[in-house]
């Protein structure tokens, strides 16, 4: 029997060429089937809409939150009966009561002057201090942050207790004024006091914002300016300030919010006279058991304390975006 012919080199290439084309395409369709198979065992969860599978943390949101919120307003519209207390009626009588009285007019103008000096000082104080802290190398800048967030790991009622023993007329700072034959002051039981106490309690929750600000702020933009030969202070004024105003607006905003709606400091260091909104609800539902007024004083602090910060985020928002260009 003839044996076949020899292959030339060229027909030997051209047979190896068909094998491994063979072969990749064999190896293509196995990858696109492995693709489509994939596909179609797609997990059952890619299918569930978004907001279905964000139900249980909007359930949680809605009994903790929603829930009392509506059951607080509902409870505005009632009538209280002395005798009988909390009557279920639809009427404006406790808003009127609570918007046409000098009374509270005064504990709500109050509230507000306080939240607002508090926010102030935190902003004269906590901005300088987070800029010094943002220069800081380890291990001192460790050091301070953690005397900074020192007062959030301690009860405010202690820390109430604290500046109440601070300033009694036989407290230490009576008592300093004594060695230059100063005083006593009364300084206990007085809006000086709840606002040292607040600026005290609340300069965390400006530093930290106005920090975390400073640390997105590129050093070579102040060495720019500085190259340029402007003075420190004008670098500080138009290159540094103008980005720190996110986080003074978010730590403004929060040590505002807090401060208005504060009720363990004025309460110990208000005393009974020095009355704001939260000690004026407290009054009402636990003293005088009148839970529709003292519900009515809740909802207005809230909507005013609302239009208040939103005001203030609009307007300082505009601001922000006119000195950025």
């Amino acid at each position: 029997m003839a044996s076949a012919p020899p292959l030339s080199s060229d027909n030997a290439d051209n047979a190896d060429s068909a094998r491994n084309a063979n072969e990749s395409g064999n190896g293509s369709n196995g990858d696109s089937g492995q693709r489509a198979g994939s596909t179609r065992r797609a997990p059952w969860h890619a299918f569930v809409p978004l907001w279905l599978m964000c139900a249980p943390a909007f359930l949680l949101f809605a009994a903790l939150v929603l829930i009392p919120l509506a059951m607080t307003l509902v409870l505005t519209f009632y009538r209280f009966d002395p005798a009988s207390g909390p009557i279920a009626a639809f009427q404006f009588g406790n808003y009127a009561e609570v918007l046409t009285s000098s009374y509270f007019h005064t504990i709500f103008l109050r509230t507000f002057g306080i939240a607002f000096v508090t926010t102030l000082l935190c902003v004269v104080i906590g901005t300088p201090e987070a800029y010094v802290l943002s220069r800081m190398r380890d291990p001192w800048r460790s050091l301070f942050l953690l005397v900074i967030l020192a007062p959030l790991l301690v009860s405010v009622v202690v820390r109430a207790f604290g500046w109440s023993m601070l300033l009694n007329p036989d407290g230490l700072v009576n008592q300093a004024f004594a060695l230059v034959d100063l005083g006593p002051y009364k300084l206990e039981y007085t809006t000086f006091a709840i606002v040292i106490a607040l600026v005290h309690v609340m300069l965390p929750f400006m530093v930290i914002p106005v920090w975390t600000a400073l640390q997105k702020l590129d050093p070579q933009t102040e060495n720019a300016a500085l190259s340029l030969m402007a003075s420190p202070a004008t670098t500080l004024r138009r290159i540094v300030l103008p980005q720190l105003t996110p986080g003074i607006l978010s730590g403004s905003l929060m040590v505002f919010g807090l401060s208005a709606s504060a009720f363990a400091i004025p309460g110990l260091l208000g005393g009974r006279r020095l009355k704001v909104a939260a000690t004026a609800v407290y009054d009402e539902f636990l003293s005088s058991l009148n839970w529709p007024l003292g519900a009515t004083i809740a909802v207005l602090l809230l909507i005013a304390n609302l239009i208040v910060m939103l005001t203030y985020y609009r307007l300082l928002e505009r601001r922000y975006a006119r000195s950025m260009g």
